[in-house]
């Protein structure tokens, strides 16, 4: 294990953070780095020339770092015996039973063939189930009514009535909602609870995730951070859609792909978890079993090669090429900007949360100087 060298780290990720706030490309940051249970690195930033300022409590929209935590609501109820990994999800949702691969033509969708392969729990996490994941995912997204989007079981009717992009696990592309979506409400029917309380109960009350939510409290709402646009070299902020975390989706749909807020402080408690394994203060939540299955890549090199693959909702480090991270280190990122990964090598977790319309998603590169700066401050001697 290496080590962090405090002083280096700290000069580095400030550095960095503090010139993408004095040029306007971020409004706020907050940012944690642990290594071996211990905070090494912990601030928050923000550009008060546009009226952010922002602390540990601060609440950010997670977008698709949900993803992780939806994939951990589906390892629990696998480890409980409720659930398997290959099992077919018509099983539990029988409108999956006979999918159709699709195109788009001149504006509309045309179908080219049945479906040969089931769906199963591990192509929606790996991304390989052709749900969303393409032009016709997006064509259907773009045509599906906000105001239809009441809740998780009327967006999850409306994906099962439409065609895939590919064949099932003949393909990968990235599923941006329609996927864990799906997972979501598997976990509705599977456990009998709406699938926010659900994450509440089995996941966000235990690790003590105090502020983890779909549906912000009016308090809460007063600490979500304003989103960040940064245009003609000027940042500033802009109006977010109300009552919705995740563009116009309303709170009452639990969108499992994209819909949490939370803070540096709660994501920092589920990034630990993960590290050790499922095991957070004594208490096993998820079994070392399934977090290193969660960690492993899911995919074949025919369908997917490369540095980065899919594990089970989340990118998997898989060669020594990758420059910043470690053979086996895990995480994911979101559409506003935030980024966290987990590197069981150095025993270190990392969380970096902005909101902004400019320079997000994983190819955001706020995320990847964070992972940059975190690994210079390695002792490497």
């Amino acid at each position: 294990m290496q080590v962090l060298n405090e002083k280096i780290l700290k000069d580095r990720i400030e550095t960095t953070v503090l010139s993408d706030i004095e040029s306007g490309r971020v409004g706020g940051v907050a940012v944690a780095v642990m290594q071996d249970g211990q905070t090494v690195y912990q601030d928050c930033f923000g550009d008060e020339r546009i009226g952010i300022q922002v602390s540990e409590h601060t609440l950010f929209r997670l977008a698709s770092m949900t993803k992780p935590i939806t994939a951990a609501a589906i390892l629990l109820l696998i480890d409980r015996g409720a659930l398997e990994l290959d099992t077919p999800v018509s099983k539990w949702i029988p409108e999956f039973g006979q999918m159709n691969v699709g195109q788009v033509c001149q504006d509309k969708i045309e179908i080219i063939s049945p479906a040969k392969t089931s769906i199963t729990i591990r192509h929606l996490l790996s991304h390989s189930s052709g749900l969303g994941s393409g032009t016709v995912g997006d064509f259907l997204q773009e045509s599906f009514p906000v105001c239809e989007r009441k809740n998780l079981e009327q967006m999850v009717n409306f994906y099962a009535e439409n065609p895939l992009d590919f064949e099932p696990f003949t393909n990968q592309a990235y599923s941006a909602l329609h996927a864990f979506d799906v997972l979501a409400r598997i976990v509705e029917i599977v456990s009998g609870m709406p699938y926010d309380v659900f994450l509440e109960k089995e996941i966000f009350s235990p690790l003590g995730m105090v502020d983890t939510t779909f549906s912000p409290t009016e308090e809460q709402w007063k600490r979500m951070i304003p989103m960040h646009s940064y245009e003609n070299g000027v940042g500033r902020t802009e109006k977010f859609p109300e009552n919705s975390v995740f563009e116009s989706i309303p709170t009452t749909c639990f969108c499992g792909g994209a819909g949490l807020a939370s803070t540096l402080q709660d994501y920092k408690k589920f990034a630990a978890m993960l590290l050790n394994y499922g095991r957070i203060e004594g208490q096993q939540l998820i079994s070392e079993k399934m977090i290193r299955e969660m960690a492993t890549p899911q995919l074949p090199p025919a369908i997917m090669s490369g540095q980065e693959v899919w594990g089970l909702g989340v990118r998997v480090i898989k060669e020594e090429a990758y420059a910043d991270l470690p053979c086996g280190a895990f995480g994911w990122s979101g559409a506003y900007g935030t980024h966290f990964w987990v590197d069981p090598v150095n025993r270190i977790t990392a969380v970096y949360l902005k909101n902004s319309r400019y320079d997000g998603g994983s190819g955001a590169k706020t995320a990847r100087r964070f992972e940059q700066d975190v690994n210079a401050a390695l002792d490497r001697t």
